[in-house]
């Protein structure tokens, strides 16, 4: 591994404690939000687990892919995302406003 290497990932590290550190102050902040994407993601795993991908890098073809959603499903999915302005802009690599922690969904049962 290179020194770069090293340094890129003590960086991505560092940025992943500060999140979970941070994580009740977000949570307050962005509680409207969150409490949006749950009644949009209802109880389907698929749906969950395609909102827990919407990073900005992953098209919504290669979401479906990953989560097996159908290509309508998904459409529908960031359309309500879209129209809830939940997601930073309208684009075929979907991202959420707001940062989700992993366990989100588990959270919330």
């Amino acid at each position: 591994m290179s020194e770069t290497d090293e340094i890129k990932a003590a960086i991505l590290e560092m940025r992943d404690l500060l999140r979970l550190l941070a994580e009740p102050a977000i949570a307050e902040r962005d509680r409207k939000l969150r409490t949006e994407i749950l009644r949009i993601a209802g109880q389907s795993k698929k749906t969950q687990e395609s909102i827990m991908l919407m990073d900005g890098y992953r098209t919504q073809s290669e979401i479906n892919q990953l989560t097996k959603l159908n290509k309508g499903q998904m459409s529908t999915l960031v359309k309500k995302l879209g129209d809830a302005s939940l997601l930073t802009e309208k684009s075929k690599t979907p991202k959420l406003k707001v940062f989700l922690p992993p366990n989100f969904f588990d959270e919330k049962k």
